[in-house]
């Protein structure tokens, strides 16, 4: 792992005028969620993998925009820059229109913020930006599904609408473990879109956590004085 960043909230958010709790590396993305439509990222239409029950109707394909594929590659990249902190790697960019207004990447271990998540940076980079705690119709692309805290903060700044790449089946807020968005009761309504780039956002967690692993049973090796994996011939 590398080391802490000196400065993580300056660095992991930044507004672009000029420029999780761990899953398991075996449940990320693995399952078909009932309410979510999943998509492998090519952009062409999928359906959930799960069959509909005569109370439940069929699911509508869903496809993503060039457009939607394109804001979600950066955000692909703003994770690789967690990756590189160290940190899980989950990143996101908030757009309005065409224009990127401000990304974030997830790095709550390296700023000592269990709210710093890639959702809320990139929140809170727009925000100072655009001088509006209001973000209306602009929206947000990030690699995995919010959790609870990011699903309220993207209700508060009036987000119009998000779009996911993975599930998350331990704390994913929109249709994994809960669905913050469907609550009628709510006086905004963000529409919600996951599987962009699906198993490619996938990939890029469960690689993560299986090198974390291979570093922490190396580590125990070596406390141990056992020898490390034979390097290839």
């Amino acid at each position: 792992m590398s080391e802490p960043l000196a400065n993580p909230a300056a660095l992991a958010g930044s507004a672009v005028s000029s420029d999780a709790l761990e899953p398991a590396a075996s449940e990320v993305s693995s399952g078909a969620t009932p309410n979510l439509p999943a998509c492998a990222g090519s952009g062409e239409p999928s359906l959930a993998s799960h069959a509909a029950t005569a109370d439940e109707p069929p699911l509508i394909p869903v496809s993503f925009s060039e457009r939607d594929l394109h804001f979600m590659k950066l955000a692909q990249a703003a994770a690789e820059e967690a990756r590189a902190a160290g940190e899980v790697p989950v990143g996101a960019v908030l757009v309005r229109g065409a224009e990127v207004i401000a990304k974030g990447f997830n790095h709550p271990i390296g700023a000592h913020d269990p709210s710093a998540h890639a959702e809320m940076v990139a929140l809170r980079a727009a925000a100072q930006s655009l001088e509006n705690y209001r973000l209306p119709g602009c929206e947000l692309y990030v690699t995995l599904e919010p959790c609870l805290m990011c699903a309220g903060a993207i209700m508060h700044a009036r987000i119009a609408r998000v779009v996911f790449g993975a599930r998350d089946p331990k704390t994913g807020a929109c249709g994994s473990v809960v669905d913050a968005f469907a609550n009628p009761q709510l006086n905004h309504h963000t529409t919600v879109v996951g599987g962009a780039l699906e198993s490619e956002c996938a990939a890029a967690l469960k690689s993560f956590f299986a090198d974390r692993r291979r570093a922490v049973r190396e580590a125990r090796n070596a406390a141990r004085g056992e020898p490390g994996p034979a390097e290839p011939l």
